[in-house]
């Protein structure tokens, strides 16, 4: 799984690499039995960091964008409903700069992608994304999260 625009494609190298070494260290890592944490891949630049949560409602949920970062959110366990669109106009609820991450209201319009254990995509810092959605009712996930640097 991948999602973004053309432009972004053409801007960003998504096999650099980092991105190659995030995507070894999904690959060749027992993701099941990993511990809810942090771990380096390379130093600060890679970080994966393993959640287990309670999947949510839609009206739970804001969507969030990085600056600093990349995510490339792959599931373990569970199924999740994600959200994505452009960051582009939207309204800000909230901005933790400490910890790279805005906040934004719901658009009217966005798109959403399923992931189910396996699955992966990357979202850059123009993306907005609204991970952690529920399908019917809100269900136990494991996912890891890989930090890449800009």
């Amino acid at each position: 799984m991948f999602f973004t625009n053309i432009d972004l494609a053409k801007k960003y190298n998504y096999l650099n690499e980092k991105f190659l070494a995030a995507y070894e260290w999904l690959k060749n890592t027992d993701l099941k039995s990993l511990p809810a944490g942090r771990y380096e891949i390379i130093g600060s630049d890679v970080v994966a960091n393993v959640h287990e949560y309670t999947t949510l409602k839609i009206e739970e949920k804001l969507f969030e964008a990085h600056d600093k970062f990349f995510d490339i959110q792959c599931l373990v366990e569970g199924v999740e409903l994600f959200g994505i669109c452009n960051r582009d106009g939207l309204k800000v609820n909230e901005a933790r700069p400490e910890n790279d991450i805005i906040l934004y209201e719901k658009p009217e319009v966005y798109g959403h992608v399923i992931l189910y254990p396996g699955d992966f995509i990357v979202v850059a810092p123009e993306d907005a994304h609204m991970p952690g959605c529920c399908l019917d009712a809100p269900a136990e996930a494991k996912k890891v999260v890989v930090k890449v640097r800009v």
